[in-house]
């Protein structure tokens, strides 16, 4: 924090979400540059849109942002993150500030057919026990931050590992 000054609260994004969804991927918190887009992974670098639309064997990148989330949830996958509202100066997980949770009893009522969650780096991961202990299949991705070195390809490997029963359609 530059001068001691409070850092700002930052409120995140609503979930890519309906009642069709069977696998949440779930990161922690949206970077500066997706909050002022309020698109989920609106930094250009980062991997995510390009890791799944690998898995999903579509075009992601290349479509407009509101066609990503009608894709997505055809193949019965939801996006959210694990943290609401926090601060942090910059965009680096380990820069998270007072972070509060999610309401994720209430994704479970939004998504009733939700069996498997997915977490995009350790961070995130953070929440998993709390998933476990409601009898969801859990599994961590690795991160498709550009801070994460991981070559795309062994990325690419572990996400179509984690997500081959959603590409699937299950």
């Amino acid at each position: 924090m530059a001068g001691g000054s409070a850092q700002e609260l930052l409120h995140g994004l609503p979930p890519i979400l309906d009642a069709e969804v069977s696998t949440l991927i779930l990161g922690s918190f949206p970077s500066p540059a997706s909050l002022a887009a309020q698109r989920y992974y609106g930094h250009r670098q980062n991997q995510f849109w390009r890791l799944l639309g690998a898995v999903l064997d579509e075009p992601l990148p290349e479509l407009a942002y509101a066609d990503r989330q009608r894709c997505l949830l055809r193949h019965r996958i939801g996006v959210w993150d694990v943290y609401r509202r926090c601060r942090r100066q910059g965009a680096l997980d380990s820069a998270i500030q007072t972070p509060e949770l999610n309401d994720f009893r209430r994704l479970l009522d939004d998504a009733p057919r939700l069996r498997r969650v997915c977490f995009n780096g350790q961070t995130a991961a953070r929440a998993l026990p709390w998933f476990q202990q409601q009898g969801l299949e859990t599994c961590l991705l690795p991160s498709s931050s550009p801070a994460y070195t991981l070559a795309f390809a062994s990325k690419l490997e572990r996400w179509r590992a984690a997500l081959a029963a959603a590409s699937a359609g299950g």
